[in-house]
């Protein structure tokens, strides 16, 4: 059950009357992200308020009105999806930083410098939505904000998502235990068992990602396995 002292109202003006549920903060913002999680798990009450402070309820004809239904839940997924989430100046600002660093985690994953062809370090990411002055909202998703971020980060840093393919042939020896790891740390595009035992794969990788799989191959053999990024 959400404790009543932590929950936040999430509000939808709809028909001209203003419908409120109370909500623990991180499960409905989980819940717009487009988690699955039971909508009776996120409410504070099940009750829809037209004041939430003052404890007024909402007048059955105008939930017909606005939903077609007196369901409480299935009112408060709609408030809760469309609606405004009120949260705390604390809640907002941990809720945004938390958000800034899946961002920020994600783009240095995923995308590269297409001069170089190498990923941007975190820090430089991070510093360049600094300079763009990127504002995270933390009730929008971390797609939209990804988008966000990387239209106003274009002009500042040489960036783009882009996927890479990488060979690599294992030694017998180690090619039966490493070969799982390796083939799924992305996309297996080819394969072939050789006469020797060896193995040797192509894989599809996030261009962003390339030091972490060469990381992983180097630690499952020991430094002998053979790699080449593949030119497109």
């Amino acid at each position: 059950m959400v404790n009543l002292d932590e929950a936040v109202p999430a509000r939808l003006k709809s028909h001209g009357v203003l419908f409120e549920v109370l909500v623990d903060p991180d499960g409905a913002l989980a819940l717009r992200r487009g988690e699955n999680i039971p909508v009776e798990e996120i409410l504070a009450v099940e009750e829809v308020f037209e004041n939430a402070s003052r404890g007024d309820r909402s007048a059955e004809e105008d939930l017909l009105k606005a939903f077609e239904t007196t369901n409480v839940l299935a009112i408060a997924e709609k408030v809760i999806k469309k609606g405004e989430i009120s949260l705390t100046a604390d809640q907002r600002k941990r809720f945004a930083e938390s958000k800034r660093r899946q961002v920020i985690e994600f783009i240095s994953r995923n995308a590269i410098n297409p001069q170089t062809k190498t990923p941007h370090p975190p820090a430089r990411i991070e510093q360049a939505m600094t300079e763009a002055k990127v504002n995270i909202d933390p009730t929008k998703s971390t797609e939209e904000l990804v988008t966000i971020t990387m239209k106003a980060i274009r002009p500042l840093i040489p960036i783009r998502f882009e996927e890479v393919e990488v060979a690599v042939k294992i030694p017998a020896n180690y090619a039966p235990k490493a070969y799982g790891e390796v083939a799924g740390f992305g996309k297996l595009t080819r394969e072939a068992w050789q006469n020797d035992g060896s193995w040797i794969g192509v894989v599809r990788i996030p261009a962003g990602m390339q030091t972490e799989f060469y990381a992983l191959v180097n630690r499952l053999t020991k430094g002998d396995a053979e790699t080449k990024l593949l030119k497109k």
